[in-house]
């Protein structure tokens, strides 16, 4: 009896001692501390939310499997640029300042990203975006900037071929709101649409602006009435999308709604309502729901044992895909030198296995081979690909 009380004493000290040493460890070893900018709060608090939510998400299952460097722990650090493009660059200096933060993940909408990158340009620190697409973010030469989602040329190109072929629309509204994305996709369509205008096959009937903010958009759908189009294309965010379509059934519009990228998600269903919501299309980047890969399925998996749903737009697993970038390219350079992480990116990063499948840049910083699908809002409201 004694010799089994002295043996579980010893395992117990064991134990203890090596607990104990393995916090002296990671005391040790500082984290490596890696910013997010996103809109936590504003008309896509939504979206900066959910980008948080799965960032968190992201540096959990890399600090599960002992981190990175030998076991230096990943930390988020967040700045709130409220969807604005002035809180945006000061979000940018908010993560600049802190010494400790080797490299940022910035951020939802390419007009707050676009002053905020110039930022991390100046003050070379690498900022890779998860939901900004306008075409001219990469045009600008920059060195540290990159991206994980895709760009509107290729949305606009998808859109041209498919909606006259696949819809059979001849007469095509376009409508944006003249932010640099929502005015980026429109205008990429109506490039991709100009062979078929040139060739009789469609006719761009409306192209106009609406403010963003405003409640009231009577006065624009009106007169896109009068040109009784095939379908509508929105190329705006999901809060004045959702108005749009409202507004546009009380006046008579019932052409197809086809919402860009940014136009739809839950809540976009939240204020539309149902019954005018349901039916709505969009093109899109493959939903979370839809990724096949192994990465997926493991980190859907944990954001929703932890959050109860996964993400309801593409979004913030590009925002995931962005830190598990850092992270991978942090760990394979053995360095948090922003020169070095840029230069890896470029030229080496190639095919890496991601949530969102397999990640590569272009020279220019844009990442490689990003499909796009049709999607409808079926009867419950959740979303389902338009296979007609």
């Amino acid at each position: 009896m004694k010799r089994t009380k002295i043996l579980l004493s010893i395992s117990v000290l064991v134990l203890f001692l090596s607990v104990v040493s393995l916090g002296i460890m990671a005391a040790d070893k500082p984290p490596i501390v890696i910013g997010l900018q996103g809109p936590i709060t504003g008309a896509w608090a939504y979206e900066g939310e959910m980008a948080k939510q799965s960032c968190e998400i992201a540096a959990q299952l890399i600090n599960e499997k002992g981190g990175i460097l030998g076991g230096r722990m990943i930390e988020i650090r967040v700045a709130d640029d409220a969807c604005e493009p002035k809180a945006g660059a000061l979000a940018a200096m908010k993560l600049i300042s802190q010494k400790d933060v080797v490299a940022s993940i910035s951020t939802y909408g390419s007009s707050v990203c676009e002053p905020a990158s110039n930022l991390y340009e100046k003050f070379k620190k690498i900022n890779i975006a998860y939901g900004s697409t306008a075409v001219r973010l990469t045009e600008r030469g920059l060195k540290y900037f990159f991206r994980t989602c895709g760009i509107d040329s290729a949305q606009g190109i998808f859109f041209a071929d498919y909606v006259p072929r696949v819809f059979g629309a001849k007469k095509i509204a376009i409508m944006h709101d003249n932010t640099t994305y929502a005015k980026g996709v429109a205008e990429e369509t109506k490039k991709a649409l100009q062979p078929k205008v040139d060739a009789g096959e469609v006719e761009i009937v409306y192209y106009d602006a609406i403010t963003p903010g405003e409640k009231d958009f009577s006065v624009p759908l009106t007169k896109m009435r009068e040109t009784n189009p095939d379908v509508l294309y929105f190329t705006g965010y999901y809060p004045e999308a959702a108005l749009v379509v409202s507004q546009a059934r009380d006046i008579g519009i019932t052409c197809p709604f086809v919402g860009g990228n940014a136009a739809i998600n839950d809540e976009f269903v939240k204020i539309a309502g149902l019954e005018k919501a349901k039916g709505c299309f969009m093109t899109q980047e493959p939903m979370p729901a839809e990724l096949p890969y192994p990465e997926s399925k493991i980190f859907l998996d944990a954001y929703k044992a932890k959050y109860g749903e996964i993400p309801s737009s593409p979004w913030p697993v590009y925002a995931a895909d962005a830190l598990n970038i850092i992270a991978y390219v942090i760990e394979k350079t053995g360095s948090t030198d922003s020169d070095v992480l840029a230069e890896y990116l470029r030229n080496e990063v190639n095919a890496v296995p991601g949530v969102t499948g397999s990640i590569g840049f272009t020279e220019k910083g844009d990442r490689e081979g990003v499909p796009y699908l049709m999607y409808v809002v079926n009867e419950a409201g959740a979303f389902d690909i338009y296979n007609k």
